[in-house]
């Protein structure tokens, strides 16, 4: 018990979003029992007020045919059967809509409260289903404490709105007696309504509190520990050294590939220190020059060296080698304010490289 108390203090961040979906899979959601106990009897109250009327005057009526004419009934006529079996079946086809409404209210609760949940999960066999000891640690625990005194108070607090609106009729039982039967009849139906809604009400008030309750109960064993944040993190997002350490590689990668395009470029335009861009033309295939390689300090020397290994001419044009290394990434052309500057440079370098007449 300490070390659950324990485990529980550290558990002080909210729970992420896989958590929260996991437990759903498991069937692990805030669902509480009284609002589906209270949707049944509603529409139970609901049933009784509207059809009790209809369906008694319905068994009225079949009933008539053995109530007013038993002679015609003989055990010999073999009508009894048949008449017995058409009676049954039109009585159950009366009440096949009562118990539709009271099977959707059954699923409508916990639809309500946590919307659309397959959990296959929940049903897998489990050696921990079936273990007694497991089964006394739910039995006797604190949760199952709670459930056992939540009963109880239900109980009480529904005997006592029972007993508040049925007191008042005590003393009137005496009067039903001379009472014909339809009239007594209704009378007990405004009585059984008059207790239901009152039992719905009440009811009503401790579904609404039990799903409050429900829901904080259940955020709250969600909660994780600071070091389960960080061990899922590591399993959704990577361990942060490893993921750096990957980015640093890819980078590397990236800067090799640009660096082995540098050859095909044309120009280079620097600043010519700091910034180094290198641009590669050829009509037949880009309507404007294209970007093969682009870097900064060290990188941009780096270009600059690889650019005279190759004899490829080098310009130097510092707002025009600034503004297009902002702009321009590997791989794109040039924007279109930059042609006219572009074009003097690359016309230049090709006459003074025989590709262009002087």
């Amino acid at each position: 018990m300490a070390d659950e108390q324990q485990d529980d203090a550290q558990k002080t961040e909210e729970p992420t979003q896989k958590r929260i979906e996991e437990s759903r899979k498991k069937g692990q959601v805030a669902n509480s029992k009284e609002v589906n106990n209270w949707l049944m009897l509603l529409a139970g109250t609901i049933i009784i007020g509207s059809i009790s009327g209809s369906f008694m005057g319905e068994l009225a009526s079949h009933m008539r045919a053995y109530i007013e004419k038993p002679h015609l009934l003989t055990e010999n006529s073999g009508n009894i059967p048949k008449l017995l079996e058409i009676s049954f079946y039109e009585v159950l086809g009366f009440l096949s809509l009562p118990f539709v409404i009271l099977l959707l209210a059954a699923f409508i609760g916990p639809f309500l409260q946590v919307g659309p949940l397959f959990a296959p999960e929940a049903i897998k066999p489990s050696l921990s289903k079936i273990s007694i000891i497991k089964g006394f640690s739910r039995l006797f625990s604190l949760r199952s404490i709670v459930e056992f005194l939540k009963g109880i108070a239900k109980i009480a607090v529904i005997s006592i709105v029972g007993y508040i609106l049925i007191k008042p009729y005590f003393g009137q039982v005496d009067h039903m007696v001379g009472l014909p039967i339809a009239l007594m009849l209704d009378e007990l139906l405004a009585l059984v309504m008059k207790l239901l809604i009152g039992v719905v009400v009440v009811m009503m008030i401790i579904a609404g509190l039990d799903l409050a309750y429900q829901r904080f109960e259940h955020t709250k064993q969600m909660r994780m520990t600071k070091q389960e944040v960080k061990d899922e993190y590591k399993q959704t997002e990577g361990d942060p050294h490893i993921k750096s350490k990957l980015k640093q590689l890819r980078s590397e990668r990236a800067r090799q590939r640009m660096m082995q395009a540098v050859p095909s470029a044309d120009v280079v335009i620097t600043n010519p220190t700091h910034y180094s861009i290198a641009l590669k033309y050829d009509p037949e295939e880009t309507e404007a020059p294209l970007c093969v390689a682009k870097g900064v300090d060290d990188m941009a020397l780096r270009i600059r060296e690889i650019a005279k290994e190759n004899d490829i001419e080098i310009v130097e044009n510092k707002p025009l080698a600034r503004a297009m290394y902002d702009l321009v990434d590997i791989d794109e052309l040039i924007p279109m304010e930059y042609y006219k500057a572009v074009a003097e440079i690359i016309s230049f370098v090709f006459r003074k490289k025989g590709k262009l007449p002087s």
